[in-house]
């Protein structure tokens, strides 16, 4: 039963990633998870010396908030302030990520919070993060019900707002043209990638939500070049990493996390070698 869950929190967080990820590749904004990861650090720990708790929702708060604001500032840093993109990602998650670890030193040196413990997860951890009701009935794990939540959300916000994601995602000039303010949409897919990254990397660590959001949208581009279709190929390629990349990990008594993402990029090559030899 226990792999069944970490397969399961595996898929769920390929798949949230993989929604997010196929809009953000097209914007050629990919790195921003990796800034996000990074820049919420301070936020966790904030959350902490404010309401004194290490519970998930508490640290999820604080870090969605934190990551909102990253987004804020790395867009401002781009647009107003004409640095390139890449630059300004660096800059905003290197301060934010030095400031976090500046404050875990200073307010919480006797208490268990570091940065390695709030922002590496591991999905061998996950059985053993239930969610056990006062009358001590379990529920399972945690992390199932507030992954499942997040992809409720990201399939009701795509579905029922695609045209406008379409448009400004694709062509952001014409958009504004229509009437489609680009900047709110662009405002607006960036602040729930941010909570999606921030409730994925809590139960499986960043390296497995960055691969996840780069490598299996990238994967489904080499395939096709629709929108829909992407979305739903690069989920399917999501559920397939959990799936071996969990056995790989158990038969090399390895990190499932790592073996997730090495099977992510050995699916994206073989895609990739496919295509060439096709030519």
């Amino acid at each position: 039963m226990d792999s069944l869950f970490i397969i399961l929190v595996g898929a769920l967080v390929s798949i949230n990633c993989s929604i997010i990820g196929s809009y953000l590749m097209l914007k050629k904004m990919s790195m921003i998870g990796d800034a996000i990861s990074h820049s919420i650090l301070p936020g966790i720990v904030i959350s902490f010396l404010i309401t004194k708790s290490k519970t998930s929702i508490t640290m999820i708060i604080g870090s969605s908030i934190i990551g909102v604001i990253t987004i804020l500032i790395i867009e401002f840093l781009n647009k107003k302030i004409k640095i390139k993109k890449n630059s300004s990602i660096g800059i905003v998650f290197t301060f934010m990520f030095s400031l976090g670890v500046i404050l875990i030193s200073l307010f919480t040196k006797k208490i268990d919070l570091d940065q390695e413990c709030v922002l590496y997860g591991e999905l061998s951890y996950v059985p053993l993060n239930l969610w056990i009701t006062k009358n001590g009935i379990n529920l399972g794990p945690k992390p199932i019900y507030i992954l499942v939540i997040i992809l409720i959300i990201n399939i009701i916000f795509v579905k029922l707002n695609y045209k406008e994601l379409y448009i400004t995602t694709f062509d952001p000039k014409f958009s504004n043209t229509i009437g489609i303010n680009s900047k709110i949409w662009n405002y607006l897919i960036m602040i729930i990638s941010s909570v999606t990254i921030v409730t994925s990397f809590e139960s499986v660590g960043s390296i497995l939500v960055l691969s996840m959001i780069i490598i299996p949208p990238a994967t489904a581009y080499l395939l096709t070049k629709k929108l829909k279709v992407i979305i739903i190929i690069s989920g399917i390629i999501g559920i397939i990493n959990s799936l071996l990349g969990y056995f790989l990990a158990y038969y090399t008594d390895g990190s499932i996390s790592s073996a997730m993402s090495i099977i992510s990029g050995i699916i994206f090559f073989t895609c990739f070698i496919i295509k060439k030899l096709k030519k």
